[in-house]
C-alpha cells in the first residue's frame, strides 16, 4: 500500500466511524463509495472490504456507549442478528452473480430511495 492509499483509506474508516458511532450508518454510506471512487475498487471489491472489516467486532465501542445510556434493545439485537446473519448469505450469493455495473446502480437507486424516504416522508 502507498501512503495516499494510507491516507485515503484512514479518512474513510475515520468518517465511517464517526458518522457509524453517531448515526448508525458507515459502511454502505460511506465506506463502499469511498472505495469505489477514491481507491478505484470495483463495487464487488468495495463490498467485501466493507463486510471483510465489519466482520470484527468494530461497533462494539459504539455499542457499549449506546447501551450505557439505555438505548439498546437486546432481543431486537440478538433476533437481527440472526436474520442478518442469513440475509447477508443469501444476498452475497447473488450478489457475487451480477456485473458490478448492475451492482452499482442497485447500491446507488437504494441509496436514492431511503435517502428521499429520510427527507421527504416523516
Amino acid at each position: 500500500m502507498s501512503i495516499n492509499e494510507i491516507l485515503i483509506l484512514v479518512a474513510i474508516g475515520v468518517l465511517a466511524g464517526f458518522i457509524s458511532g453517531s448515526l448508525g450508518v458507515g459502511g454502505g454510506i460511506i465506506i463502499v463509495p469511498g472505495l469505489v471512487f477514491f481507491l478505484g475498487l470495483t463495487q464487488h471489491q468495495a463490498q467485501g472490504v466493507s463486510l471483510g472489516m465489519m466482520l470484527a467486532p468494530i461497533g462494539l465501542v459504539a455499542f457499549i456507549n449506546y447501551y450505557k445510556a439505555g438505548h439498546i434493545n437486546i432481543k431486537y439485537s440478538i433476533l437481527l442478528l440472526a436474520v442478518f446473519f442469513i440475509g447477508s448469505y443469501l444476498g452475497s450469493l447473488m450478489a457475487v452473480q451480477l456485473p458490478s455495473a448492475t451492482l452499482k446502480k442497485i447500491f446507488g437507486v437504494l441509496m436514492l430511495i431511503a435517502g428521499a424516504r429520510m427527507i421527504f416522508w416523516p
